[in-house]
């Protein structure tokens, strides 16, 4: 069991890094990687709301869901979760972290509608991860989430002070760095 979780911890944070293999987390990842301190703030919280997320998710469709036979309501009833958890997030940090809810701004509600908090709640109902699994798939995910999006805010933050061609400012050449990520991880591949 503990091999198990463990190849999940790292397939999961690395060789199938949700950003950079499964291209889903896209928007915040562009949009919130400018300065590393936002990016390290926004996967925390994508971390405590995907982690938290797969344990609910994974005991509402286990202990209700499946034994009602309504498998079909489980995309609905997980985007509520969802929403739900998103809503105590940005409540909190609004209350005891005001700068870094200024910080993300509208990013932190779109973690509503991110597709990795909602691919990674499929995906342990897809391959019928138990309880615990699912846990560890969520946070390992959302690990490999935050690293991304941390790698890229440090890369940005040096390519401020580079020569860079005009027609790559801005968005150019982050999407062509993000690319060069994607390669890199590719080199994890071979890891398990």
């Amino acid at each position: 069991m503990v091999k198990e979780l463990l190849l999940i911890l790292i397939g999961s944070s690395l060789v199938n890094n949700v950003v950079l293999s499964q291209f889903l987390g896209l928007c915040p990842f562009l949009g919130v990687s400018k300065k590393t301190e936002t990016a390290a703030g926004m996967g925390a919280a994508v971390i405590f709301v995907i982690t938290l997320a797969s344990a609910v998710a994974g005991a509402i469709y286990k202990f209700i869901l499946d034994p009602l036979d309504v498998e079909y309501l489980q995309t609905i009833v997980f985007i509520l979760v969802i929403a739900a958890l998103v809503q105590f997030v940005e409540m909190f940090l609004k209350k005891f972290m005001p700068s870094l809810y200024n910080a993300l701004g509208v990013y932190l509600p779109l973690i509503t509608t991110n597709c990795a908090v909602l691919g990674v709640a499929l995906t342990n109902v897809q391959k019928n991860y138990g309880i615990v699994t699912g846990i560890v798939n969520g946070f390992a995910t959302a690990v490999g989430f935050t690293v991304s999006i941390v790698i890229l805010a440090g890369l940005r933050e040096k390519m401020e002070y580079n020569d860079i061609p005009e027609s790559f400012k801005g968005m150019p050449i982050v999407l062509l760095t993000a690319g060069l990520m994607a390669i890199a991880f590719c080199g994890f591949s071979g890891l398990l």
